[in-house]
C-alpha cells in the first residue's frame, strides 16, 4: 500500500489520521540509524520508569509502560498527572527516571507534576511535539515526537508518534542492556506500511461505525496491553460523538460491571492484538449466553467468538499491531462522529491545550 494517496476533506481529524504514515516514516528516519542503534537523547541507566500524563497522552504512557517492561525488562508504571500531584510519597531512587508525556509541552497538571519531579532531584524526561515549549525547557531529557501541528481536539497522529517514540526508547534501553532487538528493529521499519494498510480498511469500518451510532452505551474492554487502547477508543468516541463509553479490562468487568449489559441499548467492543486466551474466550461466551449483546471485536478474534463486526489487520508483530488497532479506534470514532453530523474537531466544550485547571 506503499504511496497511498491522502485525500483531503473538510475535517482536520481526518486529515490528520491519514498523516500518520508520513509522521511515523519520519520518526524512524530521524532516530533509527542505519546500524540499527537508536539515536535518542535519554540516560544510559535506568532501573525504574514512572510516566506521567493526561487524556490520550496517559493512553500513550499505560501502553509504553507495558512495553517497557515486554522490551527493556525495566520496571515501569503509568500514572495520571493530576494523580502524582496528590501522592505524597512517589519512587525517588537514584536511577528513576520520570518521563512526562505532553503534546503541547503546556498542559497545566502535567507541567505541575513535572516541577513536583524536579523538586525530588530525579531524572526527567519530556515526550511532546513543541521544542522549547515550557515541558520543553524543563525537562532534562527531551524527545521531539515530529507530529506537527495538531489543529483536531482529538488527538490522532501525536498519540501514535508519542508511542512510537516511547517504543523506541524501551528498543534503546533494550541495546544499553545487550538483549537482542534485531528481529523487532526489522519489523519496525514496516510501520509505515502498516498504518497504510490500516488506512486502506476505511470501507470496512464505516458499516461498524453505523452500527455503533445507533447505541446510547458502549463498552469497550481488553485485556492486558490492549487495555491502553481500549482506554483511548473510549475516549475517542466519547469526545467526538458524546455517546456514553465506558472502558474496562475484561476480567474485571466480569465483577458486578457486567449487569450493565442488562440495558439492551448496550454493545460491547473487544480489543485485542493477540491470539484470544482460553479466559478470554470463556469470559465472551459467558457474557453472550447471559446478555446476549452484540459482540464486535476490534483486531484478532477467533471463531468461537460470533462477533457482529471484526475489523482487524493481520500483522506479524504483537505490538506493531496494537498501531494498527490503534487506528482503526482512530476511524471507528471519526465515522460514528460524522454519521451523528458532530463537529469531529471543535466538541462542545473541550479546548486542545487544557491550560487551567
Amino acid at each position: 500500500m506503499a504511496g497511498l494517496k491522502i485525500q483531503k476533506s473538510g475535517s482536520s481529524m481526518e486529515n490528520e489520521i491519514r498523516q500518520q504514515p508520513e509522521i511515523l516514516k519520519s520518526i524512524l528516519k530521524n532516530y533509527l540509524a542505519p546500524d540499527g542503534f537508536i539515536i535518542l537523547n535519554a540516560p544510559t541507566k535506568v532501573d525504574k520508569i514512572v510516566l506521567v500524563a493526561s487524556g490520550s497522552s496517559y493512553h500513550c504512557a499505560r501502553f509504553s509502560a507495558e512495553v517497557f517492561g515486554v522490551i527493556a525488562e525495566i520496571e515501569a508504571r503509568a500514572i495520571y498527572s493530576s494523580e502524582f500531584l496528590l501522592k505524597k510519597i512517589v519512587p525517588n531512587d537514584k536511577d528513576v527516571l520520570y518521563i512526562f508525556i505532553t503534546q503541547s509541552g503546556e498542559t497545566t497538571d502535567t507541567l505541575s507534576a513535572l516541577n513536583k519531579a524536579k523538586q525530588l532531584g530525579v531524572k526527567t524526561m519530556c515526550i511532546t511535539n513543541k521544542e522549547n515549549s515550557t515541558a520543553w525547557v524543563t525537562a532534562d531529557y527531551r524527545i521531539n515526537c515530529q507530529a506537527g501541528e495538531e489543529k483536531s481536539i482529538a488527538s490522532t497522529k501525536a498519540l501514535t508518534a508519542q508511542m512510537l517514540c516511547l517504543y523506541m526508547l524501551a528498543l534503546k534501553f533494550a541495546q544499553l542492556k545487550k538483549i537482542d532487538v534485531k528481529d523487532r528493529l526489522n519489523e519496525l521499519k514496516n510501520l509505515p506500511e502498516i498504518i497504510e494498510e490500516t488506512l486502506a480498511l476505511t470501507d470496512k469500518i464505516k458499516p461498524f461505525a453505523r452500527f455503533l451510532s445507533k447505541y446510547t452505551n458502549i463498552i469497550i474492554t481488553a485485556d492486558g496491553i490492549s487495555y491502553a487502547l481500549a482506554k483511548e477508543a473510549c475516549l475517542k468516541i466519547k469526545e467526538t460523538s458524546y455517546i456514553n463509553v465506558m472502558s474496562h479490562i475484561l476480567g474485571e468487568f466480569m465483577h458486578g460491571h457486567v449487569a450493565v449489559l442488562n440495558n439492551k441499548r448496550t454493545v460491547l467492543v473487544y480489543v485485542s492484538s493477540e491470539e484470544l486466551s482460553y479466559s478470554t474466550i470463556k469470559n465472551l461466551e459467558k457474557i453472550k449466553r447471559d446478555y446476549n449483546p452484540p459482540i464486535c471485536v476490534i483486531g484478532t478474534s477467533n471463531d468461537k467468538i460470533n462477533s457482529t463486526f471484526n475489523v482487524d489487520l493481520e500483522v506479524k508483530d504483537g505490538i506493531l499491531k496494537l498501531f494498527s488497532n490503534i487506528v482503526i479506534s482512530q476511524i471507528l470514532a471519526l465515522k460514528i462522529a460524522e454519521k451523528l453530523n458532530r463537529n469531529v474537531d471543535k466538541p462542545k466544550g473541550l479546548k486542545k491545550i487544557v491550560t487551567e485547571v
